[in-house]
């Protein structure tokens, strides 16, 4: 919910979050932007529309991940590349995540643009357009049910008889393997020489 963000608790970042808003046509718009991302674009963002961060032949599949966030109410990571006008480079990692103003529906979204290195021209130079990378939804995967490996039966695990030692135990166990589980014929109790007892 909306009204469940404190600004005070994420101060640190709150020059790098922006909220979007939804629109009629699916377009978000951005609604907030921190000090930081305006720097890095070089203008006031807020007002403008999402797509206006992306190169223009790419601005389609972002708007549709930040829509679908909404839509499915499903955080997702884009991994981008911002470009400047000088021709550098930088890549930028995007959290979208859904954000409610009231009731069911979210049409809001909470995002935070940080790059992945820092870097002595970026706060010089602005980025002319980010160019979408790849994109990933972050939801929780259910937990994968596993087969139990299967056990021995403890009783097996115990000697048979309380005179048996561990030795005897042992062997018993071992020939029984060696046999395919057949319980036939077991070797005699021999002694540390190995002779028959």
């Amino acid at each position: 919910m909306r009204n469940l963000i404190q600004p005070p608790a994420v101060s640190r970042i709150l020059p790098e979050l922006f909220i979007l808003e939804n629109t009629s046509d699916d377009n978000p718009r951005f609604r907030l932007a921190g000090t930081t991302i305006c720097s890095l674009m070089g203008r006031e963002i807020r007002g403008e529309n999402f797509a206006a961060l992306w190169a223009g032949s790419q601005q389609d599949d972002p708007v549709r991940i930040a829509a679908g966030v909404m839509t499915h109410v499903v955080p997702a990571l884009i991994n981008a590349t911002g470009y400047s006008v000088s021709g550098r480079s930088m890549t930028f990692e995007m959290v979208l995540m859904p954000l409610r103003t009231s009731g069911d529906i979210c049409d809001r979204l909470l995002g935070c643009l940080t790059p992945t290195a820092r870097s002595t021209w970026l706060g010089n130079e602005h980025l002319e357009f980010l160019a979408l990378d790849r994109s990933r939804l972050l939801y929780e995967r259910p937990a994968r049910l596993v087969d139990a490996p299967s056990h021995p039966d403890p009783v097996d695990l115990l000697p048979v008889q309380e005179s048996s030692g561990l030795g005897e135990w042992i062997r018993r166990k071992l020939n029984l393997a060696m046999n395919d589980g057949e319980q036939g014929k077991i070797d005699p109790p021999r002694d540390r020489f190995g002779r028959g007892l």
